[in-house]
């Protein structure tokens, strides 16, 4: 073929390709071979569809339990998005307010969309299956999510996740193996009758706690809120960036918890007698986010909405 009917655009590829190759050493003749070998990418193998679809596996034969699993996945498929994002933010260079605002913004989206969608466990499922086939998944709970802890970690100073009673004691130098004694979640995590660890709390410290520790320290000086101290308090896109910041804030530590409350509610409490939840988590204290009064960013709010923080649920309109 006449060299010069090849469309400049493809000989100009070549070349590119022909340097990448060249600097690693390698030979583009070979590359091509396998491209031109190479079977059609499909959109099943691409996702692995059939590994994804067969990742449900029920412990009991009520229909129902399927919802329960697929709705978390999907939920923990949600929570990687956010910690992607997060990941963008704290490793990029000289960030600028675009980058920040935009990251921010589907991170907002993705927790919307977690918010929204939790009517599927408090309307979806029938009650009596659930209540039977949850006594199958003992000691195992949500609270067990460690991507959910990863990411209050990665949103705020780790101060702000101590239990309200200790956070007076803490001082910029608190070291986080200190401060991790008195986590917050921990509370959740307590038998009702006894007050001491559950199962679903041990198993989950075994698993996760020197993780999360060392994510707090490394994310010390690169949490969401250390970057907007660091680069972002006197942008001229500060307003905008509060506003998601405050979106964000809501979306995590009101919004969510109080869907999650509105199903226990639903399942777990029933007059006289209020069920346990799986794992034997303090659903009651635990939930309701007035009782944690977990903020990730006090600063960005007025003392009257703190004083009413976790009463109900925060419409996103409100934010704008």
């Amino acid at each position: 073929m006449d060299k010069s009917m090849i469309d400049p655009k493809i000989l100009d590829q070549i070349e590119r390709l022909r340097q990448k190759y060249d600097v690693m050493g390698q030979d583009l003749s070979s590359y091509l071979d396998g491209l031109l070998y190479a079977n059609y990418l499909n959109y099943w193998d691409y996702i692995h569809l059939d590994t994804l679809l067969s990742l449900q596996n029920p412990k009991t034969d009520f229909p129902d339990e399927n919802i329960f699993i697929i709705y978390h996945q999907m939920t923990e498929l949600n929570f990687k998005l956010v910690l992607l994002e997060i990941d963008q933010i704290a490793n990029k260079p000289q960030i600028k307010e675009e980058f920040f605002v935009v990251r921010l913004q589907r991170v907002n989206r993705y927790f919307q969309m977690l918010t929204n969608s939790f009517d599927i466990m408090v309307d979806g499922m029938d009650r009596d299956q659930f209540l039977k086939f949850r006594m199958s998944l003992l000691p195992s709970s949500g609270f067990q999510s460690a991507q959910y802890r990863m990411i209050e970690i990665c949103a705020t100073d780790f101060k702000n996740l101590v239990s309200k009673e200790f956070r007076d004691e803490l001082s910029p130098a608190t070291p986080v193996e200190e401060m991790y004694k008195n986590i917050y979640w921990k509370q959740g995590a307590t038998e009702l009758a006894t007050g001491k660890k559950t199962l679903t709390l041990k198993k989950f410290e075994e698993k996760y706690s020197k993780e999360l520790i060392e994510l707090a320290a490394k994310y010390r000086g690169c949490n969401l809120w250390a970057i907007y101290k660091n680069h972002f308090i006197h942008s001229e896109r500060k307003a905008e960036i509060i506003k998601e910041l405050r979106k964000f804030d809501i979306l995590v530590n009101v919004n969510w918890p109080l869907s999650h409350f509105k199903s226990a509610v639903k399942y777990l409490q029933k007059d006289p007698e209020v069920i346990s939840a799986t794992g034997g988590t303090n659903w009651q204290k635990y939930l309701p986010p007035r009782f944690q009064f977990r903020i990730f960013y006090p600063e960005l709010w007025s003392k009257e909405e703190l004083e009413n923080w976790g009463k109900r649920f925060v419409d996103m309109e409100e934010l704008s």
